[in-house]
């Protein structure tokens, strides 16, 4: 079995939050309140702060070859960032950026309209005096919060930040907190 999940903002990819115990902190939202079918789990992650396609499976091996890099399985975020895009910030996120724990490999990245989308709880905070652009930006490696590093790396702080696309997975019309199951395609 494939999920397809619309994650939303503030919620974390596993079905229980086991740091809050021990944090002493009010447990964070999870899967667990979406009513999503038994025994399935998520095939990746996708931080707290950020929204959008989550795949779940049921198969580990289905898991493995979605998650894989060597499977090669792109991924592509809608990114809201501070600051006027230029060319050259652009490009360098198409050549790949150094990150503390090395470079990235090239992405497809292109600048955006804003797209249409459903509001986010809390909304992103507004400034006038200080602009904000749309990039869609494809990789196909999958390090810790890299979309995030990646663009303060070339001096674009991510605002808002919505996963749209995992390899032939599209998000669509699918809202907030809703999921619907998909056919995996052969080889997956």
């Amino acid at each position: 079995m494939l999920i397809a999940f619309n994650k939303p903002y503030g919620v974390l990819c596993q079905f229980t939050d086991n740091s809050a115990p021990a944090s002493g902190k009010p447990a964070r939202r999870t899967l667990a309140g979406f009513d999503l079918p038994a025994g399935v789990y998520a095939a990746g992650r996708l931080d707290f702060d950020s929204e959008g396609l989550l795949l779940l499976t049921d198969d580990g091996a289905l898991a493995h070859r979605l998650t894989d890099p060597k499977h090669k399985q792109p991924k592509t975020y809608w990114v809201q960032v501070e600051g006027d895009p230029s060319a050259e910030q652009v490009d360098a996120l198409r050549r790949g950026v150094e990150l503390n724990d090395g470079r990235t490999r090239p992405a497809r990245c292109r600048r955006m309209e804003a797209p249409t989308l459903w509001p986010r709880d809390p909304p992103v905070r507004f400034r006038k005096t200080v602009p904000d652009a749309w990039l869609e930006l494809g990789i196909g490696e999958g390090r810790n919060r890299q979309v995030r590093r990646m663009t303060a790396a070339v001096g674009l702080p991510t605002l808002r930040l919505v996963r749209v696309a995992i390899g032939p997975h599209r998000l669509d019309d699918l809202a907030p907190g809703a999921w619907r199951r998909i056919h995996a395609l052969h080889g997956e």
